[in-house]
């Protein structure tokens, strides 16, 4: 996978997060919390060339969303996924809901974590 295609991807993934308030950190930072800026506040501001325009210090390839594994889901949680599996089948429009809902559970399911892309979130970091 090229920097420009793990810099889409990353794009992409963050941009469905955003409602969903993903910590993320900067390589930089050693994989702190960041607690001082949202993706929110990065993602509105970058230029073409993937950098903040506000700062040009770093790049968003440089941040890395905390994400839980697939493998990590709860017993409740998996109810809940395939639940929602069944109804996408009998109604496929309902395909998007499971999307939301991994997103909003902090679901790693493109893989970012195994690319480089994410960090794997501390067991107790996301409360929902």
């Amino acid at each position: 996978m090229t920097e420009e295609e793990k810099y889409r991807l990353l794009l992409v993934d963050l941009c469905a997060r955003l409602p969903y308030d993903v910590k993320y950190c900067r390589d930089s930072w050693n994989y702190e919390w960041d607690q001082e800026m949202s993706v929110v506040e990065v993602l509105k501001d970058i230029d073409k060339e993937g950098y903040i325009n506000y700062t040009k210090v770093y790049k968003v390839s440089d941040i890395k969303p905390y994400l839980r594994s697939m493998s990590n889901m709860t017993e409740e949680e998996e109810n809940e996924y395939y639940a929602l599996e069944e109804l996408s089948r009998k109604e496929p429009n309902h395909g998007i809901d499971i999307i939301d809902w991994l997103n909003s559970h902090h679901f790693d399911y493109r893989e970012l974590i195994k690319k480089g892309l994410a960090i794997e979130a501390p067991k107790d970091m996301y409360k929902l």
